[in-house]
């Protein structure tokens, strides 16, 4: 499929109705959105070739399915530092931001350096790239050392202060993720959810409450025994 076609597709795929439902979960981008769902989006990708130059293009269209579409067709291969520095610059939705971690930047040499490094910045969804990251190493690499994950914790437990919905609740999800990867990171998860359920903040308390809800359920404790 050419870069026009694949354009042609995703609009095709779309409805108003989509669009609507889409602001109802908080998605509301400024970019152009047609109402494909991830499952069509999927669909579509498998009848692409992996191809960076398309996926450039893609990303660079101001469509907001296709720049989702981008991060599943890209070469990893290819993909440099500067592009995902500048990708995070455009994310203007969660959506857009977790499936891009999930799909693409989770397998570059330079994740778990750029996951502390955005966790710092001070956009919303710069923000909540570096935490989404997080989760998303914890859940797909499966290589990594406990150590490596260690580093998340100050982290997190700084940023736990960040009222804004999409930075507080991604972390929370590298907090939970986390926790659930073994038991000595289980353990050392509810431990700083503890420390974090200590500061004067709304949303640390949340984040701290709902993580120790979860990692200490009886099924959680069951997946890691």
């Amino acid at each position: 499929m050419t870069y026009f076609e694949i354009l042609k597709k995703l609009k095709s795929l779309g409805s108003k109705k989509a669009i609507e439902g889409m602001a109802r979960f908080g998605i509301r981008p400024k970019t152009k959105v047609y109402g494909a769902s991830m499952a069509d989006l999927r669909m579509v990708a498998k009848k692409i070739e992996k191809n960076h130059a398309l996926a450039l293009r893609l990303w660079n269209s101001g469509v907001h399915e296709a720049q989702i579409l981008a991060s599943i067709v890209d070469k990893i291969e290819k993909v440099t530092e500067k592009q995902i520095d500048q990708w995070i610059k455009d994310f203007d939705s969660w959506d857009v931001c977790d499936q891009v971690c999930m799909n693409l930047f989770w397998r570059t040499p330079m994740a778990f350096r750029k996951a502390i490094e955005w966790s710092k910045r001070e956009r919303e969804f710069e923000k909540r790239a570096g935490f989404a990251l997080m989760a998303v190493l914890t859940w797909k690499d499966k290589n990594s050392s406990d150590a490596k994950f260690k580093k998340f914790f100050p982290l997190i437990e700084k940023e736990s202060t960040d009222e804004r919905n999409f930075v507080k609740k991604s972390v929370n999800w590298a907090l939970r993720q986390i926790g659930k990867r073994n038991t000595t990171l289980n353990e050392l998860a509810i431990k700083t959810a503890k420390e974090i359920l200590k500061i004067d903040s709304k949303s640390a308390r949340w984040i701290a409450s709902d993580t120790i809800k979860e990692l200490e359920s009886a099924a959680v404790r069951k997946k890691l025994a």
